[in-house]
């Protein structure tokens, strides 16, 4: 049997966390931390959800959350420890290859963050579709890496990181019905996987559904 093209990024994603095994709960990226701490919870869309930090954390606030990702083996994996935590009835974990399919809903919150990857993603349309997805007041935000941390899988110092303002033109919304929020690129000491610090730059963009 011939194998797709689609078949492959899903492969990979399945034995990266197959091969990741968390010994310790994950952790929240710190900008969703930074800005969702002081929202009314609602409903939220994790795209890219991946070891489920984001996903815990929201679901611990009272918000009811629809995690997605590629690989059935990340979202397994959430699903037995939303069930052990407890928290199995405010989280959905759904597997989804977004290049394919988006998840049915309406949503106070997308959360997109470093939704980077080696293979071909069509992630303009991705967060189009996410905005879209937003219900009125809602909020879609997306942190994307804005420099090379010595851990990073690219290391091209040539490399084009989009400003959060450039991201916002792509998405080409009716600034009638969208709002940009924040803009900015805020820097950050980060950890990466094997313990070593750097200091980082993140890309941050907040757009609110105004109608």
């Amino acid at each position: 049997m011939s194998t797709s093209a689609t078949d492959e990024p899903t492969r990979f994603w399945d034995e990266h966390y197959q091969g990741n095994v968390p010994t310790v709960e994950p952790g929240v990226n710190a900008r969703l931390a930074e800005i969702a701490a002081d929202l009314p919870p609602g409903e939220a869309l994790d795209l890219g959800c991946g070891p489920g930090g984001d996903t815990l954390w929201l679901a611990r606030r009272g918000w009811r959350v629809t995690a997605v990702d590629i690989s059935a083996v990340a979202i397994d994996r959430l699903a037995d420890r939303a069930h052990s935590l407890g928290l199995a009835e405010r989280i959905t974990a759904e597997r989804h290859d977004l290049a394919e399919s988006f998840p049915s809903g309406r949503f106070d919150l997308v959360s997109a963050h470093y939704l980077h990857t080696s293979f071909e993603l069509p992630r303009t349309r991705v967060l189009r579709t996410a905005a879209h997805a937003l219900s009125p007041d809602g909020r879609l935000l997306v942190v994307d890496h804005g420099s090379i941390a010595p851990w990073s899988w690219n290391q091209d110092p040539d490399t084009h990181f989009p400003s959060p303002l450039e991201i916002a033109e792509a998405l080409d919304l009716d600034p009638g019905q969208w709002t940009v929020e924040r803009a900015d690129a805020p820097r950050r000491m980060a950890t990466g996987p094997g313990g070593q610090t750097a200091e980082v730059v993140d890309h941050v963009l907040l757009i609110r559904r105004t109608g």
